[in-house]
């Protein structure tokens, strides 16, 4: 059920040019004026070397993204990511190793962590419900609801835990819901209204809550149906009329109210889409710890490290794909 992709691939460049923008604003309102508690508890001359460790299950996401934060306060320090991307990694595991200034290790600590934590959580919690459904044909993907400027982030750390991502915005798929049902005048005459207009060909879903709602969309050419809210007996009735529904039919969605314990059901009834907000706005944040140590060690063979120059997470990613 995962993506099979290589973090990379996974890697875009809205999500490279957020963070950026995320990591500075981040950066600004931790350090303001002066991280004071390091530039007068530390000696400038100090060399230290810190370790990040998984101290809980998790899957990996963000670890450019906390390269790049190590880099933006200091781009002499030397990141190496220890830890790989979409495996599963053990408590201990370690995760990155940071070695330069100990001024530098330290103002930028938090800020790496707060990102490689999210987006590490983001990617634990969706390979989960990937791995409740395994063996049925559903897939699991995103909405919405996310941390407002971080949706590309979030939804690339979903596609590391094996996700799909749903619509990136309201830009890019047509998705009629409820509220657009109750003030244009009905399912099928909203459905109708928006294909008419359709001339830019977007992919378009409609959400239902009854069986009712359902029949009526029969015949109109949507691509997708989401089912929102229903009993399990209900959605698998759903399916069964879907299923005889003449070709080409549409696939379908289940929403609303979707725990660990509730998917593998949902995902049986046959369903070929389970979308999940909370893969992004209750997840809990992945458990990391770094350990700094004064003192350098030299770099492991074959270190993917850079000293000289900040470098993106594309390139990073690019660079360890060769």
């Amino acid at each position: 059920m995962s993506s099979g992709l290589d973090p990379g691939e996974r890697w875009t460049e809205a999500a490279e040019a957020d963070a950026r923008v995320l990591v500075a604003l981040a950066l600004s309102e931790d350090v303001g004026a002066g991280d004071w508690t390091t530039l007068w508890a530390v000696d400038p001359d100090v060399q230290a070397e810190a370790t990040v460790l998984a101290k809980a299950p998790l899957v990996l996401a963000g670890a450019a993204v906390a390269r790049l934060a190590f880099h933006s306060v200091d781009a002499g320090l030397v990141v190496e990511v220890l830890g790989k991307e979409g495996p599963s990694l053990a408590p201990g595991t370690e995760i990155l190793h940071v070695c330069g200034s100990a001024r530098s290790i330290l103002t930028a600590e938090r800020t790496a962590l707060n990102f490689l934590g999210r987006l590490s959580g983001i990617a634990t919690l969706t390979r989960q419900f990937v791995d409740a459904v395994k063996g049925t044909r559903a897939r699991i993907t995103d909405t919405r609801k996310t941390t407002p400027g971080w949706r590309h982030l979030e939804k690339w750390a979903v596609r590391v835990g094996g996700g799909t991502n749903h619509r990136m915005g309201l830009h890019d798929m047509i998705l009629v819901k409820d509220n657009h049902i109750a003030i244009a005048g009905g399912v099928a005459e909203v459905t109708r209204r928006v294909l008419a207009r359709n001339t830019v060909g977007l992919p378009v879903e409609v959400e239902v809550t009854r069986l009712q709602e359902l029949e009526e969309l029969r015949g109109l050419g949507v691509d997708r149906i989401l089912l929102d809210n229903m009993e399990l007996k209900t959605m698998a009735e759903a399916v069964r009329r879907v299923g005889e529904w003449p070709d080409p039919r549409p696939e379908l969605e289940a929403s609303g109210t979707m725990t660990l314990d509730r998917v593998r059901a949902v995902a049986e009834t046959g369903v070929d889409w389970i979308s999940i907000g909370a893969l992004t706005h209750s997840v809990r944040t992945a458990d990391l710890s770094l350990r700094v140590s004064p003192g350098l060690r030299p770099l492991a063979e074959g270190s993917q490290a850079v000293t000289s120059r900040l470098e993106t997470p594309a390139a990073v990613h690019g660079r360890e794909r060769r």
